[in-house]
């Protein structure tokens, strides 16, 4: 079954930046309507690239430092790293193909 991790500062480096998988990283925060919108989306996204792609949610009200190091302004805030490096982002909640491309380009 694909997972969709939680990640904070303390594990970001482990789960996302020494991953041998590419890393579909959503920023978001709970009082944030777009972000909840996308839960659905990235549940849907890591069904379709499950054993891919790892997929991790920051909470950037927890995780603030990891905000700003990855400069997120405004969320959610979906970033694809790849060895170690934020390969894409993209601000604002979307439909799961808007990703796809972002994703594949990763893969």
């Amino acid at each position: 079954m694909a997972e969709v991790l939680h990640v904070t500062e303390n594990n970001f480096e482990e789960v996302v930046l020494k991953s041998e998988l590419p890393v579909f990283v959503d920023f978001w925060a709970s009082w944030c309507g777009p972000c909840r919108s996308m839960e659905p989306v990235v549940v849907e996204l890591a069904k379709k690239y499950d054993g891919k792609v790892r997929f991790c949610k920051v909470n950037v009200d927890e995780n603030l430092a990891l905000a700003q190091r990855y400069r997120v302004m405004s969320i959610p805030a979906i970033h694809i790293f790849k060895d170690g490096e934020s390969l894409e982002n993209r601000v604002g909640a979307g439909p799961a193909p808007e990703y796809f491309d972002m994703i594949e380009g990763a893969l």
